[in-house]
Formats: structure tokens, sequence, C-alpha cells
């Protein structure tokens, strides 16, 4: 990781393969790989991150 900045909350990193990630506060790559960093900062100046879906019962009544 040899540059990091902050957009929305999320980490704008580019990491060890040369490519820019959106990092979460917990550490995680949420998107990427981007080619640059203003397309990184773009996107994340809009991503929202949500949580996965629950899964649905299958039942059958």
């Amino acid at each position: 990781m040899s540059q990091s900045n902050v957009v929305n909350g999320y980490q704008i990193q580019k990491l060890q393969d040369g490519q820019w990630w959106l990092v979460g506060h917990d550490g995680e790559a949420v998107a990427g790989p981007l080619p640059s960093e203003a397309m990184a900062r773009e996107v994340a100046a809009v991503f929202e991150d949500t949580a996965a879906p629950r899964p649905r019962s299958d039942r059958k009544s």
C-alpha cells in the first residue's frame, strides 16, 4: 500500500497489484480494481456498500 486517501468514508489505496481499490474501514477491499486514482475517487464518491440480502425461506405451505 503505497498511497492512501479517504473519499466518502472509503480509503483509496494502490495495492501491490498496482491497481486502485476502495477499502472499507475494516480493511476489506470493497470495489476494484480500478486503473487510476481519479476513477477510484469518482467511484468512491457515489459508492454505497449494502449488506448482503437475507436468505429467503423456501417454506411452501
